[in-house]
């Protein structure tokens, strides 16, 4: 299998002529869609996926039941729950966890499931341990809802051969951005300075 990670949290599988690709959100990269059989996504928040995008290329898409992608209405969903095995794109995929992490107290989550494809593990947004072996970890690399010392531990919790950071677009301009308006929100008195700004 092919691994191709595209930005952020995007990740395209790729094997005898199939592609599965996971979480093609609003900071991936357009491309990492072209041929596409089908998609998974992890859950509902943006960086994860892009309803216009997918509503635009009409192939089938894999979601937690429950997610809110009310865009997606004329596109062919398929609602999945923890636990469940399907194929995908023939991919055999098992799906794992069931919420986004906490991301601050009193902040909403959402449902989030990680994806098993043939061993290899996309968690989405939790750090979910699966309970079936894991050969390649999608490890996150940065979330407002996780800490590096948590993502660590996760890693060796899970115990693959492999890990591959995922989750990675915050530590540049656009992420940023989403950085600045958290803290914004949460931190009293914050303020960004850009480079050679003064307070």
């Amino acid at each position: 299998m092919r691994i191709t990670k595209f930005t952020h949290s995007c990740v395209r599988l790729e094997r005898d002529g199939a592609v599965l690709v996971v979480d093609p959100g609003t900071w991936s990269e357009p491309r990492a869609l072209a041929g596409a059989d089908a998609v998974l996504v992890t859950h509902e928040h943006t960086d994860h996926v892009d309803v216009l995008r997918l509503a635009g290329i009409g192939v089938p898409v894999y979601a937690p039941e429950g997610a809110r992608l009310p865009d997606l209405a004329r596109v062919p969903v398929t609602p999945v729950r923890a636990g469940q095995r399907f194929t995908a794109a023939g991919f055999p995929v098992t799906a794992v966890g069931g919420r986004h992490a906490t991301i601050h107290d009193g902040q909403p989550d959402c449902v989030n499931l990680g994806y098993l494809v043939d061993g290899l593990y996309h968690p989405g947004d939790a750090l979910h341990v699966p309970d079936e072996p894991v050969r390649t970890l999608l490890l996150p690399g940065q979330g407002s809802w996780m800490r590096l010392g948590e993502a660590i531990d996760f890693a060796r919790s899970v115990g693959a051969e492999r890990a591959h950071t995922i989750h990675d677009g915050q530590v540049n301009d656009r992420g940023l951005a989403s950085v600045t308006g958290w803290f914004s929100e949460t931190v009293a008195g914050y303020r960004h300075l850009a480079p050679g700004e003064s307070a």
